[in-house]
């Protein structure tokens, strides 16, 4: 019994110091990148950012990170979800531009003793219709700094299916980049043989909605979690296809070759074609 205990015991104080670190990691890149954390209490959630507003006249980039440390193995959750490798933040890290809002999800880098967070909300209900509606109060909030200015979106993963949905339901979105994103959740998770999720909300399902915006799908050739394919028939489905680009890029994965090379690839302008 006792030994069992001790093990119980180590394995909570190890959870622990990853979190930990995972937070510390967080707090370095964002002020590599001059970002201020503000916690924001929207409806169903208290939803850390971070941001940086330089020019109150001149647009608004906006990272959505994605679903972070959301299950331990295949069938066991985690008991946080926050991103042990933050990739969204790191892009937002990088980029220079004069204002710059990141947008972590729900429960991520948030004292979960202090603020419970039920697990459906990065489980089954991880693209739900309160997800979507708290990150879009989040933005609300923040974008008041720089009233007015256009929008442009940047989801990694999880959060591409995030900013596909507020991009649906906003008129303020002037662009929308994803990287490696999930943008059809059932059909990633007929790749991976993993239960549907009929609480949540597929973000293939707004292809149309969003089709008139001009949008980058960044997908990595070596990505074993949302295979290529997932961008290309996402752009199918938006029925026309001259405001969306889909760009395949050698080298990179789920998680590896995006930072370093998002200078370059943020250069890429989405625009639509005559």
């Amino acid at each position: 019994m006792r030994y069992r205990f001790a093990l119980v015991l180590a394995a909570v104080m190890l959870a622990a110091c990853a979190h930990d670190d995972a937070r510390r990691h967080a707090a370095g890149l964002a002020r590599s990148g001059g970002l201020a954390r503000e916690d924001v209490r929207t409806r169903d959630f208290l939803l850390a950012t971070w941001s940086r507003f330089e020019d109150p006249d001149r647009p608004v980039q906006v990272y959505i990170e994605g679903d972070g440390l959301a299950w331990r193995s295949r069938n066991r959750l985690s008991d946080d979800p926050t991103p042990q490798r933050a990739i969204g933040l790191a892009l937002a890290a990088a980029d220079r531009s004069p204002n710059v809002v990141y947008l972590a999800r729900p429960c991520q880098y948030i004292d979960l003793r202090a603020n419970p967070c039920d697990s459906a909300w990065w489980s089954g209900k991880r693209f739900a219709g309160e997800v979507v509606r708290g990150e879009n109060e989040a933005l609300d909030a923040l974008v008041r700094k720089a009233p007015g200015q256009a929008i442009h979106l940047v989801g990694y993963s999880g959060g591409a299916a995030i900013a596909v949905m507020i991009a649906a339901h906003r008129h303020d979105v002037a662009s929308l980049r994803t990287v490696a994103g999930n943008l059809d959740s059932e059909a990633v998770n007929r790749f991976h043989g993993v239960s549907p999720m009929p609480d949540s909300l597929n973000p293939v399902d707004y292809a149309a909605a969003v089709a008139h915006v001009p949008q980058i799908h960044f997908t990595g050739i070596d990505d074993e979690v949302v295979p290529p394919a997932v961008a290309s028939n996402f752009a199918a489905v938006a029925g026309t296809t001259n405001c969306i680009a889909v760009e395949a890029v050698p080298g990179a994965g789920h998680e590896s070759g995006w930072v370093e090379r998002w200078p370059s690839l943020f250069r890429q302008v989405p625009r639509c074609r005559p």
